[in-house]
């Protein structure tokens, strides 16, 4: 894929013409990237506003630019680079850097202005010669979702470092390209915590959990320490696999080498052995913790919620209240599951008092409370609002079939049927999965592909057989309407 041409004229704004290489500010070949342009101008522009020393006009201009950035206002910032470039000053490196940092950041808010500035920088060898240059444009377009784009400037850079490396697997990773990642990560001469935390985190924000765990113990076996973002990684990949047995080891492991006191660490520990169930545990973790954040308080009261202990959650809401936090819409939705037994209507009143409007996550969570309750009518408004937040998710259609089902409206069922079937959506298959010796194993509707099928079918029929010695009659009111659930 080629680079953008250069051209005398930008694609978003009319660039003047930039200046010679000479009057820049540094730039020689660098190693590494160590300056954040933003916090570094940040400081500057607060230094100058208290010094009588004359002010760099470069970083006068390159501090109200990265002023706009940082709050992702791109079209306000575009216009400041304008301006400074009409008043006569030249940008440095830095000036690019942050130009090209806030377009990463806000990738949506002006989608040629960042391709506008690498055809400026193209002008001056800046994407080539520059490693920090040209590492902020492989940032740039990796996160603009333009990953050839991204590959084709990092090929050209004359001088790569750690950082160059890292943020191009970050790229592969962040748009699904696992493999070129991959075979990225195995070229670079050194490999730091920072690269496999790379790998390892991009594993699990596209939910290949267990990649993400191999490629923790592939870390392990070749000698690299593990920072605390790969820690709650790992720890996240626990959490949504459900697997107890290696979250013991983590915790372990967090004791271990010292993380104990780190607050994120914790809330990732809380928000684990939640979804694995063991409640107890979490509230261990949070009542040990000598400092507590908004993300910990709601980590446990929606821990307590969907295990089952409403009474806590509610106790724990009112708590952190009294501690000064602000509820937001996480931990509303944690008060709002905890109101699943028998009290929709406090739920309701919930909704209503909420200083924010619900979103799906909230409104889902009561649907969900209405199959229980039986309460077609609370479910069917519910619907209305869930179908304008987000019209195709499937699970909300089944819910609301299921809710017809269980109290005999066929009709009602029958219509969300069809209705799924008119807008195109179908149904996501059912799993289930079950941790044996820190494996886990997963399981669809009537699924033979496991090794050991035919013994744990053979179980399977010994305990439906044993239940109905027991006197037990399995529901088939819903079978109709959904048979896979």
């Amino acid at each position: 894929m080629s680079l953008p041409a250069k051209t005398d004229t930008a694609t978003l704004i009319q660039l003047s013409q930039p200046p010679k290489p000479a009057t820049l500010i540094s730039l020689k070949n660098q190693t590494q990237s160590t300056v954040n342009p933003t916090n570094f101008y940040r400081k500057q522009w607060v230094s100058l506003k208290h010094s009588t020393k004359p002010v760099d006009r470069t970083v006068a201009w390159t501090s109200s630019i990265a002023h706009h950035s940082r709050k992702g206002k791109l079209a306000e910032a575009a216009a400041e680079f304008e301006r400074m470039r009409l008043a006569g000053v030249e940008p440095n490196h830095i000036t690019f850097i942050t130009l090209l940092s806030g377009c990463a950041d806000f990738p949506l808010e002006i989608a040629s202005f960042g391709a506008s500035i690498h055809g400026y920088t193209r002008k001056l060898d800046l994407d080539v010669n520059n490693v920090m240059v040209g590492t902020a444009i492989v940032d740039m377009y990796a996160k603009c979702g333009q990953v050839g784009l991204a590959r084709s400037v990092f090929d050209q850079m004359g001088v790569k470092n750690s950082v160059s490396f890292n943020t191009m697997i970050d790229g592969y990773m962040r748009n699904g390209d696992f493999e070129d990642a991959i075979k990225l990560f195995d070229q670079m001469p050194v490999r730091s915590a920072i690269s496999w935390t790379a790998l390892i985190g991009g594993f699990v924000k596209k939910n290949y959990h267990e990649q993400a765990l191999e490629c923790f113990r592939e870390m392990q076996l070749s000698g690299v320490k593990p920072d605390y973002v790969t820690i709650i990684s790992v720890i996240a990949a626990c959490a949504n696999l459900g697997t107890f047995g290696l979250g013991l080891w983590f915790n372990r492991f967090v004791m271990k080498e010292d993380f104990r006191d780190n607050i994120r660490i914790s809330n990732s520990l809380i928000d684990m052995y939640s979804r694995c169930g063991c409640i107890d545990f979490a509230r261990q973790i949070f009542e040990k913790m000598s400092e507590r954040t908004l993300v910990s308080w709601n980590s446990i009261i929606v821990g307590f919620a969907v295990n089952g202990h409403a009474d806590e959650a509610l106790k724990f809401f009112t708590l952190m209240q009294r501690e000064g936090f602000k509820p937001d819409g996480v931990t509303f939705t944690g008060a709002l599951t905890a109101f699943r037994a028998g009290r929709l209507e406090d739920a309701m009143n919930v909704i209503r008092n909420m200083p924010m409007k619900p979103n799906e996550v909230v409104l889902g969570s009561l649907l969900a409370a209405c199959r229980s309750q039986a309460d077609v009518g609370l479910a069917e408004r519910l619907m209305n609002y869930l179908v304008e937040l987000d019209p195709g998710v499937d699970s909300n259609y089944v819910l609301l079939a299921n809710i017809y089902a269980a109290v005999g409206k066929w009709d009602g069922a029958s219509k969300v049927r069809r209705t799924m079937k008119a807008r195109g959506i179908q149904k996501t298959p059912g799993s289930s999965s079950v941790e044996i010796d820190s494996t886990i194993h997963k399981f669809v509707a009537g699924d033979k592909s496991h090794l050991d099928t035919e013994p744990i079918y053979e179980v399977l029929d010994l305990l439906s057989l044993e239940l109905k010695l027991c006197g037990y009659v399995p529901e088939t009111t819903t079978n109709e309407s959904n048979e896979d659930d």
